[in-house]
């Protein structure tokens, strides 16, 4: 397994691990890629619908050579702060942040001189820049702004929202240890449930879209095949990384027919990033454990069939005409996906409604109805009024 990218490099070039590229854990990595490819395939379905009618060019004024508004400065100081108080800190304390980078930077440790020196000098060259391009009238400017070109604040906005999502998902998974120490808690580095990201995300993104112009039904549409695809890509940065997202210890035997490789069947994940297992003998690097029995690598058969699904999606995409139906199968197959992969998937258990299911398992089922039910009446509405939208 690659914890990080040092790891990965000492498998390309045999460099040294746990050397300063430790900083880039492997998961990150792979989940930045995921957002970078959801971009990309978002783009080009954004100018796809553009060119049907579906999403419509939008105008906005700008104006231009007024000095700095107060909402600037501060919007400007205020992320200055932020910078300057995790940078400062990280400098500082090197070490720690090399350990676990993602515990550094989303807990609340920070430099308070660092965040007030970033600040001022954000919240000043913001003035500068204002200041040097000021004109005796301000003009107001009109530009038309196509939905492809709002990609990249579509994709921080469900970043953002989604991080928070998962984070609130997952303490509700385990609210002993949050009650312990909220704040402890809450601004740890780990603990993430991917249902949680994807509804905080959902929900976000949905009244951003339709406040900036854009029909929420259409983006719907546009945002399924990336979403699932995406989703495949992070897994693999769980796989890779060893995150504690596998299986359960697999004891059937390998059948005679099996043609992948063994580690499909079964791995142990060595080097995993959670250090959970038993000793590697004669290892002395910073990741030095292995499960104790072969798991199902979960991880790996969800990329596989997001991946399959996420192909449908993009295939059916041209053949659907009613709006809304290509999000809602993409609700469904999420749903039947994430629901058979809770069956030899490792996760806490609780009682609902009397029978044993994960978290996980019991969204899945709420989705698919949510998914069945949505196609239904979609479906229905369309053969009752053909020219709806």
């Amino acid at each position: 397994m690659y914890p990080d990218l040092s790891y990965i490099l000492h498998h390309l070039i045999g460099t040294d691990v746990d050397n300063v590229f430790s900083i880039v854990k492997t998961f990150g990595l792979f989940l930045a890629f995921a957002f970078i490819v959801a971009a990309l395939f978002l783009a080009s379905e954004f100018k796809r619908k553009e060119e049907e009618g579906l999403l419509k060019a939008v105008t906005t004024k700008v104006t231009i050579g007024a000095p700095a508004s107060p909402w600037e400065l501060l919007s400007s100081g205020l992320t200055g702060f932020l910078l300057g108080f995790k940078v400062l800190y990280i400098v500082t304390n090197f070490p720690e942040f090399q350990a676990d980078a993602a515990s550094v930077i989303l807990s609340a440790k920070g430099s308070l001189l660092g965040g007030i020196l970033g600040a001022i000098i954000l919240a000043g060259l913001r003035y500068w820049e204002k200041d040097k391009a000021k004109l005796d009238k301000p003009v107001e400017k009109t530009f038309i702004v196509h939905p492809y070109e709002r990609v990249g604040d579509v994709t921080i906005v469900a970043a953002i929202s989604g991080i928070i999502g998962a984070k609130v998902f997952a303490l509700i998974e385990d609210l002993p240890a949050f009650f312990a120490d909220p704040l402890g808690t809450f601004f740890s580095g780990s603990g993430m449930a991917i249902y949680g990201g994807l509804i905080g995300a959902f929900i976000v993104v949905y009244f951003y879209v339709k406040r900036i112009g854009l029909k929420p039904i259409h983006v719907m549409d546009a945002v399924a095949p990336s979403l699932i695809i995406a989703y495949g890509i992070g897994r693999l940065g769980c796989h890779f990384s060893g995150d504690g997202d596998w299986g359960i210890v697999n004891t059937l035997a390998q059948p005679s027919w099996f043609f992948l490789p063994d580690w499909v069947w079964s791995f142990d994940y060595p080097h995993n990033v959670i250090n959970e297992g038993v000793a590697i003998p004669d290892c002395d690097w910073n990741y030095c454990q292995k499960l104790p029995e072969g798991v199902f690598p979960t991880s790996i058969y969800e990329t596989t069939v997001s991946f399959l699904f996420g192909g449908i999606l993009w295939m059916m995409r041209k053949r659907i005409k009613i709006a809304g139906l290509l999000f809602f199968i993409y609700v469904v197959f999420n749903g039947v996906e994430r629901f058979f992969i809770e069956k030899i998937r490792v996760n806490d258990r609780y009682d609902i409604m009397g029978m044993q299911s994960t978290q996980a398992e019991f969204i899945a089922v709420i989705l698919i109805i949510i998914g069945i039910v949505g196609c239904l009446f979609l479906w229905q509405r369309h053969k009752k009024n053909p020219t709806a939208a």
